[in-house]
């Protein structure tokens, strides 16, 4: 049995590397972070890798001053979550082949692009049910293939981000399922990587690990680490990995209600018992994961939502300079359902299509700043819509509620109109750290802290404010 019920979580961002101390109750007890940013490729100063040593020598910083805030004692165990798709090669020694190729980094570009020559788009989606984004780690795998090949000779597995921590951490090389699930080399059926995509693409599969479930004990703090990052050695380390996946289940999440993480960008994802990864769901933008539990899969979809808000502060709003968006809010509350004839299309997903960017249109002499930014809330609460619709159709479910987190929820405004546009509740959740928070309930569950993630997961006092539809 564990010590405690303090969870370390190493979050490993775009901009912050951090390390977290949170307990059973989700209450976050210490954190430490350092910004994140990445490098020029060694050997390629266009292109954009993340430093290893110096994200590590960042999360061991981090990782002392958390432990020096908290009981060591109460330590239950460890995990790392990060990004998805990133990941390189390592040789059976352990050491690292080449740096690691950043999402950021526009190498891959033209591999997804011509990626037909491999495998036909629509194939390569029906089997993955991942978007073609040039990020995507086939990509990085097909670069290797194609640029080194003999790194890919001399290399003895492939290790994606969360997996290269947890091995200067445990020593252990292991993979995890909801990062595999971002990579479009997997089966989303069979719940691992795919012999068929993998083989088209030349790589040898045997150089894949197959990938373990989240909550997996992978190993133990060894005493190398544990100088580094202050940890006691022998505390567990845990498998979790990609972010999202453990956002979605730290917001509460149940099966068949969709989350909106609102921000930048709005993503939309549910955790559906079933999928469909056809044309349809391709043409509709939608992109399905694993899950973090077996069974289930991440069906989601996203569009530029707060960036075009930003858009309408910087230029419509700019001598505004205390409380601009209660003044906006305040402002759009008054104009009618239908801006009186203004109506705003945004750039939402056309990034993916090669179509241009939006259009406000009905301008008339009369028109003013508050209707064009009432038409952008408008617009987007349509956009919702649509990806609601297209989650429902791609899962097979009926949407009952919507929680939603992020910046975005804060905007009661454009939380009302989201409510009404959809039909169905929407449900603001208090919770800042969705992703640190379902990322501990495995530990705290692999541990023996809970029979279950989910029953870890009902310790929690999730704050809720529900917006009803007025018609």
């Amino acid at each position: 049995m564990p010590k405690g019920d303090t969870v370390i979580v190493f979050d490993c961002g775009a901009t912050n590397v951090r390390a977290v101390a949170i307990n059973s109750k989700g209450e976050i007890l210490a954190t430490e972070s350092f910004t994140n940013n990445t490098r020029p490729d060694p050997s390629y100063p266009s292109y954009r890798i993340w430093d290893i040593k110096e994200i590590w020598d960042k999360m061991c910083r981090a990782s002392q001053k958390v432990v020096s805030k908290i009981n060591v004692n109460s330590i239950a165990g460890v995990t790392v979550t990060t990004f998805g798709v990133d990941g390189t090669l390592f040789d059976k020694s352990g050491k690292m082949l080449y740096p690691v190729i950043s999402w950021q980094c526009e190498r891959t570009n033209p591999i997804m692009a011509n990626i037909d020559k491999y495998l036909p788009l629509n194939e390569l989606y029906c089997e993955s049910g991942v978007l073609p984004f040039s990020f995507n780690t086939i990509n990085k795998i097909i670069w290797f293939v194609e640029q080194k090949p003999e790194i890919v000779e001399k290399s003895s597995s492939f290790l994606f981000m969360p997996s290269i921590f947890s091995f200067l951490l445990t020593g252990e090389m292991v993979n995890d399922t909801t990062m595999a699930g971002t990579s479009m080399l997997t089966n989303l059926r069979t719940r691992g990587f795919s012999e068929k995509i993998i083989s088209k693409i030349n790589f040898p599969f045997e150089k894949i690990l197959p990938p373990v479930e989240a909550g997996s004990i992978i190993g133990k703090i060894n005493s190398k680490a544990s100088a580094d990052t202050a940890l006691p050695a022998g505390i567990p380390v845990v498998a979790t990995g990609h972010d999202t996946q453990f956002a979605i289940f730290g917001s509460g999440a149940e099966k068949s209600q969709p989350v909106l993480s609102s921000g930048t960008w709005e993503i939309l994802m549910v955790r559906s018992e079933a999928f469909m990864s056809g044309k349809e769901q391709l043409d509709m933008g939608i992109t399905t994961e694993l899950d973090s539990r077996p069974g289930l899969y991440n069906i989601g979809s996203q569009w530029i939502a707060s960036g075009v808000l930003e858009w309408a502060r910087r230029n419509l709003y700019s001598e505004i300079k205390d409380d601009v968006y209660e003044v906006m809010i305040s402002g759009a509350e008054k104009v009618p359902s239908g801006c009186n004839g203004v109506k705003v299309i945004p750039k939402f997903y056309e990034e993916l299509k090669g179509k241009p960017a939006g259009q406000i249109l009905g301008l008339i002499m009369e028109s003013t700043r508050d209707e064009i930014f009432r038409a952008m809330l408008e617009a987007l609460s349509e956009r919702l819509v649509e990806g609601k619709r297209a989650l429902e159709n791609a899962g097979g479910f009926k949407t009952e509620s919507i929680l939603c987190v992020g910046g975005g929820s804060k905007n009661r405004l454009w939380n009302q109109l989201r409510a009404d546009y959809t039909g169905v509740p929407l449900k603001i959740i208090d919770q800042k750290e969705t992703t640190v928070l379902g990322a501990s309930l495995f530990v705290q569950a692999a541990c023996g802290n809970a029979s279950s993630p989910e029953e870890a997961r009902s310790a929690i006092d999730y704050k809720t404010e529900i917006i009803e539809p007025v018609y």
